[in-house]
Formats: C-alpha cells, structure tokens, sequence
C-alpha cells in the first residue's frame, strides 16, 4: 500500500530526490529552504523531512548529514512526481542521423544502436539482439563439411546469420542436402524460427506414412538444425561512462558490477524481465532481483517489427541516473530501432 503523501511532503521529496540527481551529494534542509517557493520555517521542513524518512522514503547516511533517497523514494518519485522531458525535434535528428549514415545490417545494427545509445545518454548502454527463435526464416542451407558432418546455415529477414554444426547417422552428398535445402525453403520460408520448429513436428506427424525418404530426412535434418534457439547476442558500450559516476567508487563493487555484465546468463536474466511488457521499464537497485546491480538503475523498452517483440535495450546508471532525460531517450531509441528494421527488411 502507497503510503500517503501530502502537497507539501511531495514537493519536498521531489526537491531532494532532483538535488541528489545533480549533485550525488545528501540534501540538507537549509538546500530546501533556499529553493522551496512557499515560506515554510526550516524547522516545519526538518519535521516533513523527519516524517518522510519514518515512511522509507529517505535516510540519512550519518547523523550531521542530509537526507538521500531510498529506492522507495526514487520509485515514488518516478511513478508520481517526474516531469519526463520530451527529446527536442533537435536531439530526434542527431540520433536518427546516426543511424541512417551507416546502412547496418544484421548484427552491426544492434552493435551501433548500443553505442548510439550509450554516447547520447552517457551512461551504459546494453542492446539485446532478437533471439534467432524470434527471427522470420529467409534461407536455409546444408553444407557437407565430411563424413556424417554437415553445417547448416540459417539467415533471418533481418540478415543475421546462425551456423550450426550437426551430425546425421545418414552420410549424404552435397547435391543430396541442395535437394533437402530447396525442400525446406519452399515449406518454411517466412516463418519465425520458432514456428518452423512447430511446422516441421506437424509435417512430420501429417506425414508419418506417406512421405518419401527425401522428404523424411529433409524433415529430420531441419528439425536436428533447429533444436534450439534460445540464445542471444547481448552488446554493451559505456563501461568508462559508469566508472567516471562518483557514485561507484567502491572497486570490489565495480568488479562485482562489470562481472556481471561479462555473464551472459545474468544478461540474459534481465532480458526475460524486461520483455515481460511492452514498452518502458524501470527496475531501480534491488528490484532487477540482481545482487550485483542493486547500485545501479536500469532503463529499459522493448523493439520489434510487425507486431512482435524481437529483444530489448536500455541504459544502466547510477540509482540517482537523470530519468526525466533517459526515460524519453530510451523510448525513442527502441521506436527508432523498430522503425528500421520495419524498412529496412520488409
């Protein structure tokens, strides 16, 4: 349950909570009194500031200090006092002007929609390309590589690009796997890989006993290639952007930090998170449910094409991060990215 506020414990909070965003410093109430418009006595602003930190929403890091936010605090903060800055006509242009001088396909795309990201927040940037199950099917191809040994080659519409290694008990020729390339391309082209995997189980039960032997191994060799598609690329920039934040100056904590950044299943974990809603997430410190990242806050939207999410990019900053700027910002990246890849590949 929210705990109530009123007018003048909110502007309060507000105040504090935007000082300590500039400054990375505790907010004393004689910095309140000086900004605050009404003519409240410092000793009323003492008692609201008391009164806010028996609700949890800020503390005091020692007894002569000021007060700072706790995540309680930013949250509230966020979903009831930011004032989001919309990105200027200008700032849209710088961004979509970098996108458009390169034309970026594949992984070079998600791989610069990071740095993008990155120098236009100054904070660090984390893009997760789609997953390759998410991606719509535009070629497939065997290449015998020896004995028993064949590389499949799989190209998504959007011109990433997934090798595979498999075995097959069958020894075939290479004319034999052209035959089972051009099989499979006709039945599954235009589909995610998701739904080729779903479409050859059906083929394979529809068919189970009237197809021929070309048929049944081209079924078996592309199910074999598609046994999984969960993983994905995850790029970041940034990494001296957060180092150059007075809020991590702790060094085992930064090893912790950047450790985590370097483990993909910890990536990973934050991505399912984020792809959960459409649209833009906040997870301040602790609520990312990663201990190495509960000095950080983490914003983040999905991108897509066609009605599908296909991944995710964010920003990764300090708790006291600029929201109403990165907010706006990681909104338009994610539409922006959307937008491309809808003109880019259909």
């Amino acid at each position: 349950m929210i705990p109530f506020l009123n007018s003048r414990m909110k502007e309060i909070l507000k105040m504090i909570v935007e000082d300590y965003i500039q400054t990375a410093e505790p907010v004393g109430s004689r910095t309140v009194s000086k900004k605050l418009e009404s003519s409240l006595s410092p000793a009323t602003i003492r008692n609201i500031m008391s009164d806010l930190e028996d609700l949890g929403f800020l503390y005091q890091p020692h007894p002569s200090a000021g007060r700072v936010p706790t995540e309680k605090g930013l949250r509230y903060y966020i979903d009831h006092l930011l004032d989001i800055h919309e990105l200027s006509e200008e700032e849209r242009e710088r961004i979509r002007s970098n996108y458009l001088h390169y034309q970026l396909e594949g992984k070079e795309l998600f791989r610069e929609a990071c740095r993008i990201l990155s120098s236009s927040s100054h904070y660090l940037a984390v893009v997760w390309a789609p997953r390759m199950g998410m991606l719509i099917l535009q070629h497939i191809e065997f290449v015998k590589l020896k004995r028993h040994l064949i590389l499949a080659i799989l190209i998504s519409s959007t011109g990433l690009v997934q090798n595979r290694i498999i075995e097959m008990e069958e020894d075939f020729s290479q004319s034999e796997l052209d035959h089972l390339s051009d099989y499979l391309n006709t039945l599954l082209t235009g589909l995610t890989l998701y739904e080729v995997r779903e479409r050859l189980l059906e083929q394979m039960r529809i068919e189970k006993h009237t197809y021929d032997r070309l048929m049944e191994q081209a079924i078996k060799l592309g199910e074999r290639a598609l046994a999984s598609f969960d993983e994905t690329d995850v790029f970041i920039e940034g990494r001296t952007n957060i180092l150059q934040q007075p809020d991590f100056g702790n060094v085992s904590v930064m090893r912790d930090l950047f450790r985590a950044f370097e483990e993909k299943a910890t990536m990973v974990k934050l991505l399912d998170k984020c792809l959960s809603p459409q649209g833009v997430q906040i997870s301040i410190g602790s609520e990312s449910q990663i201990q190495e990242m509960e000095v950080c806050s983490l914003v983040t939207s999905t991108y897509g094409c066609k009605g599908r999410i296909w991944g995710a990019l964010g920003v990764i900053g300090p708790r006291r991060m600029n929201y109403s700027k990165i907010i706006p910002l990681v909104d338009y990246s994610a539409k922006l990215l959307s937008q491309i890849l809808e003109s880019y590949y259909y």
